[in-house]
């Protein structure tokens, strides 16, 4: 709690922190709503994790977005049809300014602006603390900077005389050049940047704990999420059986490459959406190795016993969830916060978080999504103060099954792990029971600016 009261008063303005994609939802959707907000963003423009310049992404050069462009786009805001299938990072980032621009999310917006530390007062508003020392009273509070920002570097015994890094300092293939390379992980980023290095390193390898399963990103000519996304709505173990039956005749049995078995059903756990590792662990380009067991000089011992010689060891192990300027302010389970429907904090008031949830789905909507059931939220507060009550009994009791009957892996990464189908349906019936309208085509189109911006390809220097 905060005691200091040299502070700028600001009445019932929201304020956002972060000016990334959940960032952008976010003020589009209290503008909507005619509620007052202010941004502030740490880097010099919008993007977030997508804008290669800002210090600390974990973005790439050869990295794409892993679901497809027609399902990944914001309501009201498609991506553009000469985007391709799976749009490059420069595309996204040249996508989400471009939306800036539609709806005029620039006025509201300080940039170059990080936030130091937020305090809640006696009366539950929010003073947020700014890197120059000045002090800003607010309504309500969301934190919308993401949570990729904070490597997970596992620690591992012995000593290695090459080099190891986290695949968060990793921009481009030439890296690679010249070395003998060990990618350790298998996440969607994780299989990319073995990828590069397949193609770019003297010998690549890439380790793996366990096994996964692997959806090649089309499907009968179609981006695979769009094959799963507009078909019929089947049960899951009918899913499970069609897709399964699928992956077995395009792919066949991936031990014959040297990965392990996956140890989970289908869909309980993150499937790699990638086609091009399997062509190069065809092709011999790159080798899978078992779990690290420890290190000795220039050489990696796995678990099995068996050694390489090595001089590179990119870790793509993912991001510890962190929230630097609010942590105390956060419940956290497994390295996650505990929130409701991963948005609403339980315990303080107007705190919310966009962003902190793992799903089965594209990320935009959902954001939208989220950012909505926020808005309508603040509204009733200020214009139905019954209703806000009654949501805020749901927020403190509602305990909703969002598993969609899926026995997800029991492990950190899937503490807040969601079924997209199970949370849209729930969302669904918490809009239709507090009266808040639905996110149907059109709903943006209210505060969009009357000039339609077309987008222009960014410069290599932008």
């Amino acid at each position: 709690m905060s005691s200091n009261t040299s502070y700028t008063d600001c009445g019932n303005t929201v304020c956002i922190i972060g000016g990334g994609p959940g960032g952008l939802c976010m003020a589009r959707a209290l503008k909507r709503q005619g509620l007052n907000y202010e941004q502030f963003e740490r880097h010099s423009d919008f993007g977030g994790v997508w804008d290669l310049d800002n210090p600390g992404t974990p973005m790439y050069e050869s990295a794409h977005f892993i679901s497809s462009r027609d399902l990944s786009g914001f309501l009201d805001y498609p991506m553009p049809k000469h985007f391709p299938d799976y749009p490059s990072n420069r595309q996204i980032l040249e996508y989400l300014r471009s939306f800036a621009l539609a709806f005029g999310l620039y006025d509201k917006v300080r940039f170059n602006t990080p936030v130091e530390r937020v305090d809640k007062d006696q009366d539950d508003r929010w003073i947020v603390t700014l890197h120059n020392g000045e002090r800003r009273r607010y309504m309500a509070l969301v934190c919308a900077t993401g949570c990729n920002w904070d490597p997970n570097m596992p620690e591992i015994k012995g000593h290695f005389s090459g080099e190891i890094r986290h695949s968060v300092t990793y921009r481009h293939p030439d890296e690679f050049k010249g070395k003998r390379v060990m990618i350790v992980g298998a996440g969607n980023s994780g299989a990319d940047i073995a990828c590069d290095a397949a193609a770019n390193a003297d010998k690549a390898f890439i380790s793996l704990r366990r096994g996964y399963h692997f959806i090649p990103k089309h499907l009968f000519g179609l981006p695979a999420d769009e094959v799963s996304e507009k078909g019929p709505q089947l049960p899951m173990w009918l899913t499970r059986l069609i897709f399964g039956s699928i992956l077995r005749m395009v792919n066949g049995n991936l031990t014959r490459f040297g990965l392990p078995k996956p140890d989970h059903k289908l869909f309980e756990s993150h499937p790699l959406l990638n086609s091009q590792l399997l062509h190069y662990l065809q092709h011999g380009d790159i080798q899978a190795r078992p779990d690290i067991s420890h290190f000795d000089a220039d050489q990696v011992v796995f678990q099995d016993g068996t050694r390489e010689h090595l001089d590179l060891v990119l870790y793509a192990t993912g991001y510890k969830w962190s929230c630097r300027y609010a942590t105390d302010y956060f419940e956290w389970k497994g390295g996650r916060p505990h929130m409701y429907l991963s948005i609403f904090s339980r315990q303080h008031h107007n705190l919310f978080g966009i962003g902190y949830l793992e799903t089965n789905s594209s990320a935009y909507k959902l954001f939208d999504n989220e950012a909505h059931l926020i808005a309508c939220y603040l509204a009733d507060q200020l214009k139905r103060p019954r209703m806000a009550q009654e949501f805020q009994t749901l927020i403190n009791e509602d305990e909703p099954d969002l598993s969609g009957g899926i026995q997800f892996v029991k492990s950190q990464r899937h503490e807040v792990y969601l079924e997209v189908h199970a949370l849209k349906k729930h969302m669904r019936r918490l809009r239709q029971r507090m009266g808040w309208n639905e996110l149907e085509a059109g709903y943006f189109n209210p505060v969009r600016s009357q000039q339609d911006y077309v987008m222009q390809p960014l410069s290599r220097a932008s």
